[in-house]
């Protein structure tokens, strides 16, 4: 969870983690972010925080 992604540096520091993690399980990003609501970075999801609460399936 982070607040928002408001450049390439925090966006490698949250993304590049999770990208190190090696197995299949879903990976998500979650922030407040509205600019890049629903997009997907390398294999990971970024939610925003209401759309994330709304899964019933994770």
């Amino acid at each position: 969870m982070i607040y928002l992604i408001a450049d390439e540096k925090t966006r490698e520091r949250e993304f590049g983690n999770l990208v190190n993690i090696p197995d299949n399980y879903p990976k998500y990003v979650v922030s407040l972010d509205e600019f890049n609501r629903g997009s997907e970075v390398v294999g990971i999801a970024h939610l925003h925080l209401l759309d994330f609460l709304r899964l019933t399936n994770l």
